[in-house]
């Protein structure tokens, strides 16, 4: 019997370690993507550059205007893709495994919609600087992260309720944003309706540095929840006896993914769809049933970055990222609601 048992843990180890060096060759081929893309990036545009002016202008080695496109104009912009876009992933890989459904996203049950309506209330109202909008858009996502529990609570909460009832809340924040863009000042509303589109178009070098600091904290207590996130996917009552304290996570994972989203928000407007999709395919590359924040960061990375190439680049003039994002979004969305409906009739 005890022979039997360690051959079952053998068994066991050599798959977990299996799953782990194809979860590290994932994510070094989703690096090397990434740097290729951003070097495409750095590259191209109304002025053409080569590989080599390109790495010299980063290390230092290029002066005047080559300096000035690579590391001043386009740099920022790579920066904040990438940045911004690993945020975007890990919330929505976070959201969808404590709901437990592939639904669950910040844009989808409203967090994105309350982050922008605070956001737009700074702008419109105070005129506030970059910090003011960060405060702003989290004020807005937390009370609407907390008015979507209190209205989906109903002796619990269940990721489907929630979803639905995020769904509702999320349409009546889109059309208070629509009436204070319409009760602004022209040029405040022309601004306003641009960032809300989701743009990396003005992106600066203070806005990544001061985004990338606090994303960088918020990724490290995400790291930090992963382990009780993985119990708690096996149901409340294992984790609770395996000593995980569930209101506590699920407050800290909550937090976590409504900051998350804020800062975006804050610093480009709502990128739609970046969190809906990243998981779902970190977590088929990885082929793990698990949380899968690491490859759900890089592909978020990816997709945002990728998205932005084609929105400067698809069109004789740059569009806003968002636009993208929700075209190669939407079509992933009708097919998850559609196998998300087959899966319970």
């Amino acid at each position: 019997m005890d022979f039997g048992r360690r051959v079952v843990v053998l068994r066991r180890w050599r798959v977990a370690v299996r799953f782990e060096w194809r979860a590290v060759i994932v994510c070094a081929a989703l690096v090397a993507a990434m740097v290729c893309l951003a070097m495409l990036a750095l590259m191209t545009g109304s002025y053409q550059l080569s590989p080599g002016q390109v790495v010299s202008a980063l290390v230092g080695g290029e002066n005047g205007l080559v300096r000035d496109i690579v590391v001043e104009w386009r740099a920022p912009r790579v920066a904040a893709a990438l940045v911004f876009g690993a945020a975007l992933g890990v919330s929505g890989a976070i959201l969808q495994s404590m709901l437990r459904n592939p639904l669950a996203d910040p844009g989808i049950i409203g967090f994105s919609q309350g982050s922008y309506t605070g956001a737009l209330i700074v702008i419109l109202v105070v005129n506030g600087s970059y910090v003011q909008l960060i405060g702003g858009a989290l004020l807005g996502a937390m009370a609407t992260a907390v008015a979507v529990y209190v209205l989906a609570y109903r002796r619990g909460v269940q990721g489907f309720r929630l979803i639905i009832v995020g769904i509702g809340v999320s349409a009546m924040l889109e059309s208070l944003n629509t009436w204070l863009i319409l009760k602004a000042d022209l040029e405040q509303a022309m601004a306003a309706a641009a960032w809300g589109a989701g743009s990396l178009n003005v992106v600066s070098w203070n806005q990544v540095a001061i985004g990338g600091v606090c994303i960088a904290v918020l990724l490290l207590l995400a790291a930090m929840l992963s382990r009780p996130m993985r119990q708690m996917e096996l149901g409340d009552d294992t984790a609770a006896s395996q000593g995980v304290r569930i209101s506590s996570a699920r407050l800290g994972v909550v937090v976590v993914g409504v900051a998350l989203t804020a800062i975006v928000t804050a610093a480009s407007g709502p990128i739609a769809f970046i969190s809906l999709v990243a998981p779902q395919i970190g977590r088929r590359l990885v082929r793990s049933a698990g949380i899968t924040l690491a490859p759900a960061a890089l592909v978020g990375a990816l997709l945002c970055l990728a998205a932005d190439y084609l929105a400067q680049h698809v069109a004789p003039t740059p569009l806003p990222v968002g636009i993208i994002t929700v075209i190669l979004g939407g079509g992933y969305l009708g097919y998850l609601l559609f196998t998300e409906a087959r899966r319970r009739l």
